[in-house]
């Protein structure tokens, strides 16, 4: 099977290692609540599931930045908690607070999650992949993205975000086959759901493990990197050509062991890696993303200036995209991110 790979994609060149003088650039969460024309499309969607699940809704968050920015690639506008929503677990974000689920506590709850029942919302997904696809410049590429299993783990174990994980921890500690149990079924349901994206039309993928970072080394290998070298595995046994992003955030010396055990393509770094590090120990191995801070990117003026020409210089000549640490906030002021973008196009 083939995937689909129009021609003309800078964002490809780095991991086809061609040369890119200009860096490929988009951003984590360059669609979103910094934009006003996203505020007033998500006032009119209704609840933020509503926005995820609309086709319409979806293909016009996604266009918005690229229309601003004329980014390299879009990202699907959607949520990681598509899935456990999918399966069956009870969703809904709080205004002010975010996603609350129904926390998962023993193994009958995993075992009364339903995956046979995933396509009938993961379809909305891949109408809106298609939609999107259509719409956008020949040029731009499409990325697809799903949470990794450890990660979405956490909010359906427990019932939020966390700042340490404390309670999903205990639980893999306390219960490590029914929680095996339920990173099988993540891994399962996140292929099923990344090819789906594929078939719909999206151009390479990405996996956010957003609290990778929260793990001891023995759990890291254990729940992070193996669940996602499985995700990898099954996506290249379809499609071996299709670039795949890993971004163990966090996890810092972890980022070597994590790209050469998951045989992802490239890896996304967040904020407190080195430069250094990224060029000598990361990019031999594959193509690298980052990792701006997004504070500087709300900051502004030299100081945006600075680091940009920084991460330009030391990544020079190497596999690289430009991106953030971490998605955009919500306070950015949109023409700081202009600045950012014009700032790059112009190093060339």
């Amino acid at each position: 099977m083939s995937e689909p790979q129009p021609t003309g994609f800078s964002i490809l060149n780095p991991f086809n290692h061609q040369p890119t003088p200009i860096p490929p650039v988009w951003l984590m969460r360059q669609a979103g609540r910094y934009l006003p024309e996203y505020r007033e499309l998500r006032a009119k969607a209704g609840s933020f599931l509503d926005l995820c699940y609309s086709p319409e809704f979806a293909t016009e968050v996604t266009l918005q930045p690229i229309r601003r920015f004329g980014f390299d690639a879009a990202i699907l506008f959607s949520d990681i908690l598509v899935v456990p929503h999918a399966l069956g677990q009870h969703l809904e974000f709080v205004e002010g607070e975010g996603p609350r689920l129904d926390p998962l506590k023993s193994l009958d709850d995993i075992k009364a999650l339903t995956p046979d029942k995933v396509e009938e919302k993961f379809r909305h997904v891949y109408e809106a992949v298609s939609s999107i696809r259509s719409a956008l410049p020949e040029e731009t590429a499409l990325i697809g993205f799903c949470g990794a299993p450890w990660t979405v783990a956490t909010y359906m174990v427990g019932g939020r975000g966390s700042v340490d994980q404390a309670v999903t921890r205990l639980f893999a500690y306390q219960n490590p086959q029914a929680f095996k149990q339920l990173i099988d079924l993540l891994v399962t349901t996140s292929v099923d759901y990344l090819l789906g994206q594929v078939k719909a039309g999206v151009n390479l993928l990405q996996i956010f493990d957003s609290w990778a970072g929260n793990l001891s080394d023995d759990e890291f290998l254990k729940w992070s990197i193996d669940p996602t070298r499985r995700i990898v595995r099954e996506i290249k046994s379809q499609h071996p050509n299709l670039p795949i992003i890993g971004f163990p955030r966090g996890s810092g010396p972890g980022y070597e062991t994590y790209l050469k055990a998951t045989n992802v393509d490239g890896i996304s770094c967040d904020t407190s890696l080195p430069l250094s590090y990224m060029r000598d120990h990361l990019s031999p191995l594959g193509t690298v993303q980052g990792n701006l801070d997004p504070l500087l990117l709300v900051t502004g003026g030299e100081a945006l200036d600075r680091r940009v020409d920084e991460i330009l210089e030391t990544m020079s000549g190497k596999p690289f995209i430009f991106n953030l640490g971490h998605g955009i906030v919500p306070q950015t002021p949109p023409e700081h991110v202009a600045r950012l973008v014009d700032r790059i196009r112009a190093a060339g």
